[in-house]
């Protein structure tokens, strides 16, 4: 576990891969993970990308720190989470490290993230959100 005034600081670091390969975007039931580096290269990330195999809208989209610190996560479609309060949160939402929980609570997704419903476009506003760039992803011709 780390502080949260850790993981805010890890969230809000520019983040790049760290090589030039193209990653393509997953099929169903396919996911990739994309290694990312701080501008330093003193902290490393990933991103993940997961598709669902049977429900089309089901994508998952994770930033990961020191590789198992889950610092945001986005589910699109699936069940409602229920958090710790258990207060159930719909899909779309968010999961943020919160301190003392991991990534166990969920939010309605903010405003940043505009539509919704076109996956490609929720995963560039994860990744506006994350402060990731320089990731060069095709993207899948179904999403």
């Amino acid at each position: 576990m780390i502080s949260q005034k850790e993981a805010d600081e890890l969230l809000a670091m520019r983040k790049m891969a760290t090589d030039t390969k193209q990653y393509t975007y997953p099929s169903l039931g396919g996911n990739v993970e994309i290694p990312l580096a701080s501008e330093n290269r003193h902290e490393y990330f990933a991103l993940t990308i997961r598709r669902g195999s049977i429900d089309i809208r089901k994508n998952t989209y994770q930033t990961r720190a020191r590789r198992t610190i889950i610092l945001a996560r986005v589910d699109i479609a699936g069940p409602p989470h229920r958090n710790p309060d258990g207060n159930d949160i719909a899909c779309p939402h968010i999961h943020m490290y919160r301190e003392g929980y991991g990534d166990k609570w969920a939010q309605p997704l903010p405003d940043i993230f505009q539509n919704h419903a076109d996956y490609w476009h929720v995963l560039q506003d994860f990744m506006l959100f994350c402060n990731i760039d320089s990731v060069d992803i095709k993207r899948d011709l179904f999403i």
